[in-house]
Formats: structure tokens, sequence, C-alpha cells
């Protein structure tokens, strides 16, 4: 099993950036998808999730109205658009995988993808 995040780097303030995570094996079409993030410092939060199927996201209340997640099952990817980009994005960012299944939680993470908002 393998979740791979690429996408990240260094941006200005205002700008974007777009996060991919590559799945493989598993059944990527039967997890949520979600980004997880964690600043120097900090503890590591949700930032985005989608559902199995791309009908359904959630958003943090920090990234609403700037940052979108989707998938493409035909790909095994999830992304993430972020824009409007501020220092207080600066983070690395996880990838995870996660579905339940009689009454068990079964998840992967990927390595993670620095992203850096800075002048």
């Amino acid at each position: 099993v393998q979740l791979v995040e690429s996408g990240g780097g260094l941006v200005q303030p205002g700008g974007s950036l777009r996060l991919s995570c590559a799945g493989s094996g598993f059944t990527f079409s039967n997890y949520y998808m979600s980004w997880l993030r964690q600043a120097p410092g900090k503890e590591r939060e949700l930032a985005a999730l989608i559902s199995s199927d791309g009908s359904t996201t959630t958003y943090a209340d920090s990234v609403k109205g700037r940052f979108t997640i989707s998938r493409d099952n035909a790909k095994n990817t999830v992304y993430l658009q972020m824009n409007s980009l501020k220092p207080e994005d600066t983070a690395v960012y996880y990838c995870r995988a996660a579905r339940r299944l009689g009454g068990s939680t079964f998840e992967y993470w990927g390595q993670g993808t620095l992203v850096t908002v800075s002048e």
C-alpha cells in the first residue's frame, strides 16, 4: 500500500498550489480521503475531507473558501487545490485514506509534502 503526495513547495502569499496524492495497493474508491496538515510546533489538523464517491466534502474553517478537495477514482488520486495562500498555511501536508469496516477503521498515510508560504 502506498500514498504518494506531490506538489508542495515554496509560494508567495496570495499564490496557489495544487497537491496530489496517488494511491496504490488498495481499492481507492472504497476509502474516504483527507488532507491533514501539521505546522511547526503545532498538532496535526484536518484541512479537508472527501467521501469515497466524491459527493461530500468537509473543510476546516481556516481553509474554507480557499481550498478545494477533489478526487479522480479512475486515477486513484486525490487533489487539494490551494488558493489565496497565507503564511499560516505553511505546514507539512499529509494525505490519508480511511474506511470503516466491521467496527474497525483502516487507514493509510502518505509521507507528507512541505508547503511553505513566504515572501
